[in-house]
Protein backbone atom coordinates (compact mmCIF):
# COMPACT_ATOMS: atom_id res chain seq x y z
CA UNK A 1 0.00 0.00 0.00
CA UNK A 2 1.17 3.48 -0.93
CA UNK A 3 1.92 6.00 1.33
CA UNK A 4 -0.97 8.06 0.45
CA UNK A 5 -3.77 5.86 1.04
CA UNK A 6 -2.32 4.82 3.99
CA UNK A 7 -2.35 8.42 5.27
CA UNK A 8 -6.02 8.34 4.04
CA UNK A 9 -6.51 4.96 6.40
CA UNK A 10 -5.10 6.43 9.55
CA UNK A 11 -7.82 9.47 9.06
CA UNK A 12 -10.51 6.77 9.56
CA UNK A 13 -10.98 4.50 12.11
CA UNK A 14 -10.46 0.90 11.69
CA UNK A 15 -13.13 -1.53 12.28
CA UNK A 16 -11.84 -2.85 15.63
CA UNK A 17 -11.59 0.80 16.63
CA UNK A 18 -15.54 1.58 16.11
CA UNK A 19 -17.43 2.04 19.69
CA UNK A 20 -20.51 0.37 19.33
CA UNK A 21 -23.19 2.98 20.90
CA UNK A 22 -26.24 1.42 22.89
CA UNK A 23 -29.08 1.21 20.94
CA UNK A 24 -31.69 3.73 21.62
CA UNK A 25 -34.59 2.18 24.20
CA UNK A 26 -37.77 2.70 23.46
CA UNK A 27 -40.29 5.25 24.54
CA UNK A 28 -41.90 4.18 27.67
CA UNK A 29 -45.61 3.22 27.05
CA UNK A 30 -48.34 4.01 29.02
CA UNK A 31 -49.73 1.90 31.79
CA UNK A 32 -52.68 0.80 29.74
CA UNK A 33 -50.53 0.19 26.74
CA UNK A 34 -47.88 -1.60 28.82
CA UNK A 35 -50.72 -3.86 30.14
CA UNK A 36 -52.43 -4.02 26.68
CA UNK A 37 -48.82 -5.22 25.29
CA UNK A 38 -48.57 -7.64 27.86
CA UNK A 39 -51.63 -9.38 27.15
CA UNK A 40 -53.70 -8.14 29.95
CA UNK A 41 -57.03 -6.25 28.87
CA UNK A 42 -57.61 -3.73 31.32
CA UNK A 43 -61.32 -1.81 31.15
CA UNK A 44 -61.00 1.67 32.88
CA UNK A 45 -64.42 3.83 34.11
CA UNK A 46 -64.87 6.92 32.06
CA UNK A 47 -64.89 10.14 33.83
CA UNK A 48 -67.79 10.74 35.55
CA UNK A 49 -69.41 13.81 35.29
CA UNK A 50 -70.17 16.28 37.83
CA UNK A 51 -74.20 16.61 38.47
CA UNK A 52 -75.94 18.96 36.72
CA UNK A 53 -76.96 22.24 38.28
CA UNK A 54 -79.75 24.54 37.62
CA UNK A 55 -81.06 27.65 38.63
CA UNK A 56 -82.67 26.26 41.48
CA UNK A 57 -79.10 25.84 43.08
CA UNK A 58 -78.85 29.28 43.73
CA UNK A 59 -80.21 29.40 47.36
CA UNK A 60 -79.19 31.25 49.92
CA UNK A 61 -77.91 28.55 52.09
CA UNK A 62 -75.64 27.60 49.14
CA UNK A 63 -74.25 30.55 47.45
CA UNK A 64 -73.98 33.33 50.56
CA UNK A 65 -71.28 33.59 53.02
CA UNK A 66 -72.49 31.97 56.73
CA UNK A 67 -73.49 35.87 58.43
CA UNK A 68 -72.97 35.73 62.35
CA UNK A 69 -76.21 34.79 64.26
CA UNK A 70 -76.82 37.79 66.49
CA UNK A 71 -76.93 36.74 70.58
CA UNK A 72 -80.54 36.44 71.90
CA UNK A 73 -79.91 37.41 75.27
CA UNK A 74 -78.02 37.71 78.41
CA UNK A 75 -74.36 39.25 78.81
CA UNK A 76 -73.51 38.01 74.88
CA UNK A 77 -76.63 40.21 73.47
CA UNK A 78 -75.42 43.06 75.64
CA UNK A 79 -71.33 43.20 74.56
CA UNK A 80 -72.49 42.81 71.17
CA UNK A 81 -75.19 45.80 70.76
CA UNK A 82 -72.97 47.81 72.90
CA UNK A 83 -70.36 47.38 70.44
CA UNK A 84 -72.03 48.02 67.41
CA UNK A 85 -71.59 44.11 66.27
CA UNK A 86 -68.20 44.30 66.45
CA UNK A 87 -67.32 42.23 69.51
CA UNK A 88 -68.91 38.74 69.46
CA UNK A 89 -69.19 36.63 72.40
CA UNK A 90 -68.76 32.97 71.36
CA UNK A 91 -71.78 31.08 72.34
CA UNK A 92 -72.15 29.32 75.26
CA UNK A 93 -73.33 25.16 75.46
CA UNK A 94 -76.90 26.52 75.61
CA UNK A 95 -76.81 28.75 72.74
CA UNK A 96 -75.80 25.86 71.10
CA UNK A 97 -77.88 23.54 72.43
CA UNK A 98 -81.06 26.10 71.52
CA UNK A 99 -80.14 25.88 68.03
CA UNK A 100 -79.81 22.44 67.98
CA UNK A 101 -83.31 22.44 68.86
CA UNK A 102 -84.59 25.35 66.80
CA UNK A 103 -83.44 23.54 63.27
CA UNK A 104 -85.10 20.13 65.02
CA UNK A 105 -88.73 22.08 65.23
CA UNK A 106 -87.85 23.17 61.79
CA UNK A 107 -87.90 19.64 60.55
CA UNK A 108 -89.61 19.79 56.95
CA UNK A 109 -92.98 18.61 56.58
CA UNK A 110 -93.89 16.08 53.69
CA UNK A 111 -98.06 17.70 53.21
CA UNK A 112 -99.82 18.23 56.55
CA UNK A 113 -99.29 17.02 60.02
CA UNK A 114 -101.75 16.80 62.49
CA UNK A 115 -100.63 16.60 66.26
CA UNK A 116 -103.48 16.48 69.00
CA UNK A 117 -103.32 16.96 72.14
CA UNK A 118 -105.13 14.92 74.69
CA UNK A 119 -105.97 14.38 78.29
CA UNK A 120 -108.05 11.91 80.87
CA UNK A 121 -108.49 14.90 83.50
CA UNK A 122 -109.44 18.34 83.19
CA UNK A 123 -107.53 21.27 84.20
CA UNK A 124 -103.87 20.10 83.38
CA UNK A 125 -103.38 22.89 80.95
CA UNK A 126 -103.90 20.99 78.11
CA UNK A 127 -105.44 23.77 76.15
CA UNK A 128 -102.58 26.19 76.75
CA UNK A 129 -99.95 23.63 76.14
CA UNK A 130 -101.80 22.96 72.67
CA UNK A 131 -101.69 27.05 72.04
CA UNK A 132 -98.00 27.60 72.90
CA UNK A 133 -96.75 24.59 71.48
CA UNK A 134 -98.47 26.43 68.40
CA UNK A 135 -97.22 29.39 68.89
CA UNK A 136 -93.38 27.87 69.14
CA UNK A 137 -93.89 26.03 66.03
CA UNK A 138 -95.32 28.83 64.21
CA UNK A 139 -92.86 31.64 65.25
CA UNK A 140 -89.87 29.15 64.38
CA UNK A 141 -90.82 27.94 60.93
CA UNK A 142 -91.98 29.40 57.61
CA UNK A 143 -94.71 27.16 56.58
CA UNK A 144 -98.36 27.38 58.01
CA UNK A 145 -99.62 26.46 61.55
CA UNK A 146 -102.82 26.30 62.72
CA UNK A 147 -104.72 25.45 65.98
CA UNK A 148 -108.41 23.80 66.16
CA UNK A 149 -110.36 24.08 68.93
CA UNK A 150 -112.08 20.52 68.79
CA UNK A 151 -113.72 20.98 72.50
CA UNK A 152 -117.43 20.85 71.98
CA UNK A 153 -118.19 21.44 75.25
CA UNK A 154 -117.35 25.15 75.31
CA UNK A 155 -113.93 24.94 74.33
CA UNK A 156 -111.76 28.12 75.51
CA UNK A 157 -108.62 27.59 72.47
CA UNK A 158 -110.17 30.76 70.85
CA UNK A 159 -109.77 33.01 74.37
CA UNK A 160 -106.14 32.70 74.38
CA UNK A 161 -105.14 35.31 71.58
CA UNK A 162 -107.25 38.52 70.81
CA UNK A 163 -109.78 37.56 68.62
CA UNK A 164 -109.84 38.77 64.90
CA UNK A 165 -113.27 37.21 64.23
CA UNK A 166 -116.64 35.69 65.73
CA UNK A 167 -116.55 32.74 63.12
CA UNK A 168 -115.96 29.66 64.56
CA UNK A 169 -115.91 25.97 63.65
CA UNK A 170 -119.55 25.96 63.48
CA UNK A 171 -119.53 28.32 61.24
CA UNK A 172 -116.22 26.77 59.24
CA UNK A 173 -118.18 23.15 58.95
CA UNK A 174 -121.34 25.19 57.76
CA UNK A 175 -119.75 26.98 54.98
CA UNK A 176 -117.34 24.15 53.91
CA UNK A 177 -118.33 23.80 50.61
CA UNK A 178 -117.70 27.35 49.72
CA UNK A 179 -114.34 27.11 51.05
CA UNK A 180 -112.14 26.28 48.40
CA UNK A 181 -108.51 28.64 48.70
CA UNK A 182 -106.48 29.45 51.82
CA UNK A 183 -107.67 33.30 51.54
CA UNK A 184 -110.80 31.76 52.19
CA UNK A 185 -110.54 29.71 55.37
CA UNK A 186 -108.26 32.44 56.73
CA UNK A 187 -111.83 34.35 56.97
CA UNK A 188 -112.80 32.20 59.90
CA UNK A 189 -109.25 32.17 62.13
CA UNK A 190 -107.59 34.80 64.42
CA UNK A 191 -103.49 35.21 63.86
CA UNK A 192 -101.52 35.80 66.90
CA UNK A 193 -98.07 37.91 66.20
CA UNK A 194 -96.33 34.44 66.11
CA UNK A 195 -97.94 33.87 63.06
CA UNK A 196 -100.48 31.01 64.66
CA UNK A 197 -103.66 30.76 63.26
CA UNK A 198 -106.50 29.61 65.36
CA UNK A 199 -109.91 28.70 65.00
CA UNK A 200 -112.34 28.97 68.01
CA UNK A 201 -114.51 26.56 69.15
CA UNK A 202 -118.26 27.55 69.80
CA UNK A 203 -119.86 27.59 73.15
CA UNK A 204 -123.87 27.39 71.96
CA UNK A 205 -125.12 24.08 73.45
CA UNK A 206 -127.24 23.05 70.34
CA UNK A 207 -123.77 23.66 68.38
CA UNK A 208 -121.77 21.82 70.65
CA UNK A 209 -124.08 18.96 71.26
CA UNK A 210 -124.23 18.30 67.09
CA UNK A 211 -120.30 18.25 66.49
CA UNK A 212 -119.13 14.81 66.56
CA UNK A 213 -116.35 12.56 65.39
CA UNK A 214 -117.60 13.24 61.49
CA UNK A 215 -117.58 17.04 61.72
CA UNK A 216 -114.29 16.83 63.17
CA UNK A 217 -113.01 14.70 60.27
CA UNK A 218 -114.21 17.36 57.89
CA UNK A 219 -113.52 20.08 59.73
CA UNK A 220 -109.51 18.42 59.55
CA UNK A 221 -109.90 17.51 56.20
CA UNK A 222 -110.54 20.88 54.76
CA UNK A 223 -107.49 22.53 57.36
CA UNK A 224 -105.02 19.94 55.63
CA UNK A 225 -105.50 21.37 52.22
CA UNK A 226 -104.39 24.74 53.69
CA UNK A 227 -101.57 24.23 56.07
CA UNK A 228 -98.64 22.19 57.01
CA UNK A 229 -99.20 21.90 60.61
CA UNK A 230 -103.07 21.29 62.59
CA UNK A 231 -102.62 21.46 67.02
CA UNK A 232 -106.02 19.78 67.58
CA UNK A 233 -107.16 20.75 71.33
CA UNK A 234 -110.05 18.41 72.44
CA UNK A 235 -111.62 17.88 75.28
CA UNK A 236 -110.72 15.55 78.40
CA UNK A 237 -111.39 12.50 78.12
CA UNK A 238 -110.92 10.20 74.77
CA UNK A 239 -114.61 8.31 74.95
CA UNK A 240 -116.67 11.57 73.38
CA UNK A 241 -117.43 11.54 70.00
CA UNK A 242 -115.44 14.90 68.92
CA UNK A 243 -112.73 13.21 70.92
CA UNK A 244 -112.91 10.34 69.02
CA UNK A 245 -112.81 12.17 65.53
CA UNK A 246 -109.74 13.89 66.51
CA UNK A 247 -108.32 10.56 67.56
CA UNK A 248 -109.11 9.23 63.98
CA UNK A 249 -107.47 12.32 62.60
CA UNK A 250 -104.40 12.31 64.65
CA UNK A 251 -101.16 11.84 63.30
CA UNK A 252 -99.38 12.01 66.89
CA UNK A 253 -100.78 12.88 70.27
CA UNK A 254 -99.24 14.86 72.99
CA UNK A 255 -100.88 13.56 76.47
CA UNK A 256 -100.59 16.32 78.80
CA UNK A 257 -100.27 15.09 82.83
CA UNK A 258 -99.96 17.32 85.80
CA UNK A 259 -97.24 16.32 88.32
CA UNK A 260 -99.29 14.82 90.69
CA UNK A 261 -99.82 10.94 91.44
CA UNK A 262 -103.36 10.56 90.24
CA UNK A 263 -102.42 12.70 86.97
CA UNK A 264 -99.81 10.25 85.95
CA UNK A 265 -101.76 7.56 86.22
CA UNK A 266 -104.19 9.18 84.21
CA UNK A 267 -101.81 9.36 81.34
CA UNK A 268 -100.69 6.24 82.09
CA UNK A 269 -104.44 4.56 81.29
CA UNK A 270 -104.55 6.62 78.64
CA UNK A 271 -101.95 4.96 76.90
CA UNK A 272 -103.84 1.72 78.28
CA UNK A 273 -106.83 2.54 76.54
CA UNK A 274 -105.16 3.57 73.52
CA UNK A 275 -103.71 0.42 73.20
CA UNK A 276 -106.29 -1.79 74.06
CA UNK A 277 -108.94 0.11 71.07
CA UNK A 278 -106.67 0.11 67.98
CA UNK A 279 -104.35 3.15 68.54
CA UNK A 280 -101.05 1.69 69.58
CA UNK A 281 -99.29 3.06 67.18
CA UNK A 282 -100.29 6.37 68.38
CA UNK A 283 -99.73 5.22 72.06
CA UNK A 284 -96.12 3.91 70.97
CA UNK A 285 -94.96 7.83 69.12
CA UNK A 286 -96.72 9.67 72.15
CA UNK A 287 -95.06 12.60 73.69
CA UNK A 288 -95.74 12.74 77.59
CA UNK A 289 -95.78 16.72 78.43
CA UNK A 290 -95.67 17.04 82.54
CA UNK A 291 -97.05 20.38 83.31
CA UNK A 292 -96.94 22.81 85.74
CA UNK A 293 -93.48 21.82 86.95
CA UNK A 294 -92.36 23.55 90.29
CA UNK A 295 -88.49 24.64 91.24
CA UNK A 296 -89.13 23.00 95.11
CA UNK A 297 -88.70 18.85 95.28
CA UNK A 298 -91.83 17.60 95.80
CA UNK A 299 -92.87 14.13 97.00
CA UNK A 300 -93.74 13.10 93.71
CA UNK A 301 -90.81 11.22 92.13
CA UNK A 302 -90.56 12.76 88.73
CA UNK A 303 -87.67 10.64 87.38
CA UNK A 304 -89.72 7.52 88.00
CA UNK A 305 -92.60 8.75 86.13
CA UNK A 306 -90.21 9.94 83.07
CA UNK A 307 -88.56 6.40 83.51
CA UNK A 308 -92.30 4.74 83.21
CA UNK A 309 -93.52 6.74 80.29
CA UNK A 310 -89.99 6.49 78.39
CA UNK A 311 -90.90 2.16 78.77
CA UNK A 312 -94.45 2.73 76.79
CA UNK A 313 -93.79 5.50 74.96
CA UNK A 314 -91.62 8.68 74.28
CA UNK A 315 -89.70 10.38 76.93
CA UNK A 316 -91.39 13.29 78.96
CA UNK A 317 -90.87 16.63 78.85
CA UNK A 318 -91.37 18.93 81.72
CA UNK A 319 -92.74 21.88 81.33
CA UNK A 320 -92.30 24.82 84.50
CA UNK A 321 -95.07 26.16 86.64
CA UNK A 322 -94.90 29.74 84.94
CA UNK A 323 -97.12 32.73 86.55
CA UNK A 324 -98.18 34.18 82.98
CA UNK A 325 -100.05 30.99 82.66
CA UNK A 326 -102.06 30.57 85.71
CA UNK A 327 -104.16 33.54 84.86
CA UNK A 328 -106.46 31.56 81.97
CA UNK A 329 -106.11 34.95 79.76
CA UNK A 330 -104.41 35.36 76.36
CA UNK A 331 -100.85 34.36 76.58
CA UNK A 332 -97.80 35.02 74.92
CA UNK A 333 -93.90 33.46 74.07
CA UNK A 334 -92.52 36.66 75.03
CA UNK A 335 -94.00 36.91 78.38
CA UNK A 336 -92.71 33.60 79.72
CA UNK A 337 -89.83 32.78 81.29
CA UNK A 338 -86.91 31.87 79.63
CA UNK A 339 -86.89 28.37 80.88
CA UNK A 340 -90.29 27.92 79.98
CA UNK A 341 -89.70 29.22 77.08
CA UNK A 342 -87.07 26.76 76.17
CA UNK A 343 -89.31 23.69 77.75
CA UNK A 344 -91.74 24.29 75.30
CA UNK A 345 -89.22 24.35 72.31
CA UNK A 346 -87.74 21.53 73.54
CA UNK A 347 -91.71 20.02 73.43
CA UNK A 348 -92.36 21.16 69.87
CA UNK A 349 -88.48 19.58 68.59
CA UNK A 350 -89.80 16.52 70.61
CA UNK A 351 -93.13 16.33 68.13
CA UNK A 352 -90.80 17.47 65.02
CA UNK A 353 -88.98 13.98 65.40
CA UNK A 354 -91.53 12.17 64.11
CA UNK A 355 -92.11 14.22 61.16
CA UNK A 356 -89.77 12.41 59.00
CA UNK A 357 -91.62 9.24 60.27
CA UNK A 358 -94.07 8.38 58.08
CA UNK A 359 -97.70 8.84 58.86
CA UNK A 360 -98.91 6.61 62.01
CA UNK A 361 -102.36 4.90 61.45
CA UNK A 362 -104.57 2.51 63.33
CA UNK A 363 -102.59 -0.45 64.03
Amino acid sequence: MSSENSGVQALWPQEEDVVQMPSPKPLIASEANREQAQGDSVLRPRPTRPPRLTAADFTPERMLRPKAQVPTDGMRRAVYILSGGLVAISPSAAELRRRDVVAQVKTPIAGCRKVAFVSRKGGVGKTTTCLLVGHTFASCRGDRVVALDADPDAGTLGYRLRRETAETVATLLRDRLLIGRYADVRAYSSQASSRLEVIAGDERSEIADAIGAADVGQAVGLLERHYNLVCLDTAAGVLGSAAQGVLQAADQLVIVSATSLDGARAASSTLDWLEEHGHGRLASAAVIALNGVRAERGGVDLDRIEEHFASRCRPCVRIPWDSHLEAGAEVALEELRPDTRQAFLELAAAIACEFTQPVRRRS
